[in-house]
């Protein structure tokens, strides 16, 4: 494993050089020194997030394409999850909710416990509804759902909910509070969110795993969108399917009992958990406030305490539900940048294992790379503006090859993804024929071309408000489509609107011929304000239900697994077969 991090590390390092060479190249001397300086800082803030993706898309790509058991190359102990033995141990099945209506958990849970009980596993798990759950008519509704629930499979498999009166530390001490009651009485624990969707025959493979190899601490299961009917999600979800492929892979390759943890749709060992991973004990500055994103921090804590962490990088029915909209993914991932900042406080830890501490300056890069790109955007166009010929301050040559490699870098494991689909003809017919795959991924690349910027925006003026002592704090997502107006759109993205067009008035006022370049960066923010209201609209995705547009193979394929959920693009699809 030491030789495989040190052949990443050198590759990324030398990537790195090459590219803040290349953007030394593209500034002139005639470039102010300090602001030749602070734009080198300023692009090398940029470059973790984007050489580690680089290399982990090529990397997974070349296993994914050249090597017969990919899997095993790095995860050498997933074989044992195919052994058709009898499961021998307890585990516990955690559904972590807060102010969620029942009825899409209940039918969800209603799959899962059927796929357990018919393959003769209900005496070997134990759900428990794990509820932070504060609003009183919620709670009624909760209280009422659940308790039904169990009592309709006593027989069978043992139910258990669990509702806290006070929702302190957030998830993290929802799972401690059962870490106190309950823990000690099973081996393991697989963690599932709200969103979550796991088939039985999923949860019982990962158990077989952990009880083939006492080493293993936590194995986290690569998750994927659930079919979805809204544009937003389906957009937003095949980018990111085809994102994950080959960059889990390639990761997977270096990390090995180092991996992540997401903190659902996974196992853990509950012992050593119980033992070593309590966040609750940890400071996170002089506030000591509450860990928002808990499972990067518990999947080091693990490792510290010898414990391997691994990947299972293969898609295996292990779901989830996006969000329905721009706006709600929005908040969603802005949760995650209060907690990924965080880590700041983290990264001096004792004891951590190099990879541990790796991984929270990666988490810490990922966000804060985003202000880096809105402050490059700015000062080169305004200062391009200055001056009559744009290469007083760049040279040009370099300036292309700048943006061609940074390009190219930003978007390889999406391209690594589709690579791979396309490459094998089983995979291109899984997700609907190469033609139908080819328009599906147009699609998405353009769309994230323009919510890139906007995503970059957002992180940037969330990371000021942070520094200001603003908090973001933990509250409960929306899950049903809805329709975004144009004035929730315009309070909303309005900044966004006003940057966008000034940058490109900006542009096209001084330097024409760089304008279809400037758009690449800043054309989302022009057109934020419509583009949240178009991905919303339910009738664009019936039409790309009809036509096939970005359709998952469980889509395509109408996955058995999943037609218990009761899937809302599965009945439109229905009706359109029916005309």
């Amino acid at each position: 494993m030491s030789v495989r991090r040190i052949l990443f590390f050198s590759l990324s390092l030398t990537t790195a050089v090459f590219m803040l060479w290349l953007m030394h190249s593209t500034l002139s001397n005639n470039t102010p020194y300090l602001l030749h300086a602070f734009l080198l800082a300023l692009f090398a803030m940029t470059l973790p997030w984007m050489v580690v993706g680089f290399w982990n898309a090529i990397i997974g790509l070349i296993l994914c394409q050249f090597s017969k058991d990919p899997t095993s190359l790095v995860f050498p102990n997933a074989a044992a999850c195919f052994q058709d033995k009898p499961l021998t141990s307890s585990t516990a099945i955690l559904l972590c909710i807060r102010n969620e209506l029942p009825e899409r958990l209940v039918r969800n849970l209603q799959a899962m416990l059927k796929d357990l009980v018919n393959n003769g596993w209900g005496k070997n798990y134990h759900i428990f509804i794990l509820s932070d759950t504060n609003d009183p008519s919620i709670a009624q509704f909760e209280d009422a759902a659940f308790n039904k629930l169990s009592d309709e499979w006593k027989d069978q498999i043992f139910i258990t909910y669990r509702r806290r009166e006070s929702n302190e530390g957030f998830k993290a001490g929802n799972i401690e509070d059962f870490c106190q009651r309950w823990g000690t009485l099973h081996e393991y624990a697989i963690v599932l969110d709200a969103d979550s969707f796991m088939t039985g025959s999923a949860m019982s493979r990962l158990v077989r795993i952990m009880e083939n190899d006492h080493r293993l601490g936590i194995v986290q299961g690569l998750v994927v969108g659930l079919p979805s009917a809204s544009a937003f999600t389906r957009l937003f979800q095949y980018g990111m399917r085809l994102g994950m492929r080959s960059y889990t892979m390639g990761s997977s390759w270096w990390l090995g009992d180092c991996g992540p943890y997401w903190g659902h749709n996974a196992i853990i060992r509950l012992e050593p958990f119980i033992d070593h991973c309590n966040v609750a004990l940890l400071k996170t500055g002089s506030k000591h406030k509450t860990i928002l994103s808990h499972d990067l921090i518990e999947a080091i804590l693990m490792r510290r305490a010898g414990y391997e962490v691994r990947v299972f990088p293969c898609e295996d029915q292990s779901y989830e539900e996006n969000p329905p909209t721009l706006s709600d993914y929005i908040q969603r991932d802005l949760r995650w940048c209060e907690g990924n900042l965080q880590y700041i406080h983290l990264l001096r830890l004792e004891n951590l294992h190099a990879m541990g501490r790796f991984q929270l300056f990666m988490a810490i890069a990922m966000f804060a790379g985003s202000p880096a790109w809105i402050l490059l955007m700015l000062i080169t166009v305004v200062s391009a503006s200055t001056v009559s010929s744009f290469s007083e301050y760049i040279n040009t040559g370099f300036f292309q090859a700048l943006i061609v490699a940074s390009g190219v870098m930003w978007y390889l494991p999406k391209i690594a993804g589709a690579l791979d689909v396309l490459l094998r003809r089983r995979e291109s017919h899984r997700f609907g024929g190469r033609t139908v795959f080819v328009k599906s991924l147009l699609l998405e690349t353009f769309f994230s071309f323009l919510m890139t910027p906007i995503t970059w925006l957002n992180h940037s003026f969330f990371i000021i408000g942070l520094v200001l002592g603003h908090q973001g704090g933990w509250s409960t997502q929306s899950r049903d489509d809805h329709v975004i107006s144009w004035r929730q759109a315009s309070q909303q993205f309005f900044p966004h609107t006003l940057i966008g067009i000034f940058l490109s008035v900006l542009l096209l006022w001084s330097h024409p011929s760089l304008f279809p370049i400037g758009l690449f960066f800043f054309g989302g923010l022009a057109l934020a304000i419509p583009l949240v209201v178009l991905t919303s609209q339910a009738w664009l995705g019936e039409k790309m239900i009809q036509h096939q547009w970005l359709s998952s193979p469980e889509e395509i394929g109408r996955s058995e697994v999943l037609q218990p959920l009761q899937l809302k693009s599965y009945s439109i699809q229905e009706k359109f077969q029916k005309k």
